[in-house]
């Protein structure tokens, strides 16, 4: 497994959940942040942040498979999906981008990959050359594929408006490797994926034209299983 080397910038006192430190300089912009994530806890190397671009170095420390997601605020609440990593297995490191503009967020590691998560806020300052107005949305809606030795479920009779950006979750539940691919009205393929026996994988694909747009989930063992999405 690559060994990532993190930016630490922040004292231990500074990662407690939902806390913050006052005089802490802001992670430099576009720079790689440790978050180590427990069965119990969600520790964040830095919880101030230049607006801009940033990956979080996502560590499972725990005993369950983990998610984390990054939250931006809608309304009173952080509900607001604005990057995400999921399938994260016991002692795994995957990377989590994000690109911030100015104000508060809450990233929320999930073991088990359930509930609201074990959260901890972060302060993101929107002045330097990294600044923007508005944290994007990851995509626009989700598409969860399990693959399981009885066949493919999931992503059956999709409609979607051109430009929409879609994740497609490929959750592998069989003893061998399953890829997914993502193919535009031309048959030409666009994304592609493998998730691991027992693992997972994600792509976010943006449906930038009209047509029938073609997913295919594959394997050495299995014959191609092949799935729509009607783009108008």
């Amino acid at each position: 497994m690559k060994i990532r080397t993190a930016l630490v910038v922040v004292a231990a006192a500074c990662t407690t959940v939902l806390t913050g430190c006052g005089d802490e300089e802001p992670a430099p912009t576009g720079g790689e942040v440790a978050l180590t994530a427990t069965d119990t806890s969600c520790e964040v190397a830095a919880t101030s942040f230049a607006a801009g671009p940033v990956t979080f170095a996502v560590t499972n420390r725990g005993k369950e498979t983990t998610e984390v997601y990054v939250y931006g605020r809608e309304g009173d609440a952080f509900t607001k999906v604005v990057a995400e990593v999921e399938n994260v297995g016991p002692g795994l490191t995957r990377n989590l981008r994000a690109t911030l503009a100015g104000g508060p967020y809450e990233i929320a590691c999930k073991p088990g990959q359930k509930g609201d998560g074990i959260r901890t806020r972060i302060t993101v300052t929107d002045d330097g050359p990294g600044a923007t107005t508005e944290a994007e949305p990851a995509y626009d809606r989700k598409v969860e594929i399990e693959v399981t030795a009885a066949g493919v479920k999931g992503a059956d009779g999709l409609i979607a408006e051109p430009g929409d950006k879609i994740e497609f979750e490929l959750e592998n539940k069989t003893a061998t490797a399953r890829t997914l691919k993502v193919a535009d009205p031309a048959g030409k393929t666009v994304a592609e994926i493998t998730a691991e026996p027992g693992g997972g994988a994600e792509t976010i694909v943006s449906l930038g034209g009209e047509g029938d747009w073609t997913l295919m989930v594959e394997g050495t063992d299995a014959a191609p299983v092949t799935r729509h999405i009607t783009v108008r």
